[in-house]
């Protein structure tokens, strides 16, 4: 898909500086730009690239002044970071827009389906589901009885929706991850085997979530295991059964949340972020990646780092104190060595 100087000035309320109908159909960086692409400046470390780039159209700022000649076709903007991220969801969005259903897929005869929307080949969409207008569904996608979908959803390919769980809307679920697993429930029996217990409850995700590919969010043992809106979940994550995780919380990639912990609103856990089950952590906490949560924080809107965790100031501390205990050991040696002379 290719368009105008004009038309992207006009998309994005700008002025073009240069030959208004040169096209562009992809979008580069300006360090790495080529004829026929569109680019940005808004650092202006990155203003030497101006003068260079290849690319056929660059978005700046109004009040940018240039100091050379430049061969690209400029579009002056009042902010060139947020008309280039603007431009990036309307090229994105143009780029996932499928609709209609391809063939071969399985849809059951009780599956109701909203308007519009796009099911792609090999799906598989078992009975009594109900999906909502708009929502697209990936090749390979799976999705198990009565299961509820909301509107503007869209479920990436390979994607697996066991039975029973509910989808809101606006919900992005990326490629191999599974929704409603059997949550990691065995009681130990006297002989030193494990027997399975039933978990018979499911997952409920509310609306305008995003959940990253690979990631697993495990169905409860009895009621649900709920994603409240707005949170946004990285790739390879794993959120266990009867978890509950407050609205607007951000999680990084391989954090793990155990069985029936209850995570509060605008929370922010880092990468490889280890949490036990049965706590409570507090609203608008921070933890910084790699640390081990292994107790219930009760004071909302604090930092906290470490294994086991502690205040983040105080393990930033504890940090530079460690890397120099080798120096401490020596000097250590040195003292015992200088009394034991005496």
């Amino acid at each position: 898909m290719q368009f105008t100087a004009e038309q992207i000035a006009t998309l994005l309320n700008g002025t073009v500086e240069g030959n208004p109908e040169v096209l562009v159909a992809q979008l580069a960086k300006i360090e790495e730009g080529f004829e026929g692409a569109l680019s940005f400046l808004s650092n202006r470390k990155y203003e030497q690239f101006l003068y260079e780039t290849n690319s056929s159209i660059v978005i700046v700022n109004q009040d940018l002044v240039l100091q050379k000649p430049v061969k690209a076709t400029l579009i002056r903007v009042e902010d060139a970071y947020t008309s280039f991220s603007e431009l990036l969801k309307v090229y994105n969005a143009l780029r996932l827009d499928r609709s209609g259903r391809e063939e071969p897929t399985f849809v059951h005869e009780s599956t109701q389906i909203g308007e519009g929307g796009y099911i792609g080949a090999f799906a598989y969409i078992s009975k009594d589901v109900k999906i909502g207008k708009n929502v697209k569904i990936y090749p390979r996608v799976y999705i198990g009885d009565n299961v509820t979908i909301g509107d503007n959803t869209t479920l990436f390919p390979g994607v697996t929706v066991y039975y029973d769980c509910i989808i809101g809307s606006n919900v992005i679920i990326h490629s191999g991850s599974v929704i409603g697993s059997d949550g990691f429930g065995f009681a130990p029996q006297a002989n030193g085997t494990y027997d399975k217990i039933p978990q018979i409850g499911n997952v409920i995700l509310e609306d305008n979530i995003e959940i990253g590919a690979n990631t697993v969010i495990d169905r409860a043992t009895l009621g649900s295991t709920i994603v409240r809106t707005g949170v946004k979940l990285d790739n390879l994550i794993q959120i266990a059964h009867n978890v509950e995780i407050g609205e607007n919380t951000v999680i990084a990639a391989q954090t793990g949340v155990s069985g029936s912990t209850k995570v509060g609103k605008q929370v922010i856990l880092g990468g490889q972020v280890g949490v036990v089950g049965h706590i409570s952590i507090a609203d608008g906490t921070q933890i910084q990646a790699q640390s081990g949560i292994n107790r219930t924080i009760k004071d909302a809107y604090k930092k906290w780092g470490g294994t086991p965790f502690a205040p983040y100031t105080s393990q930033l501390r504890s940090q530079v104190i460690y890397t120099k205990l080798p120096d401490l050991e020596r000097r250590i040696i040195e003292l015992e060595k200088l009394l034991k002379d005496k």
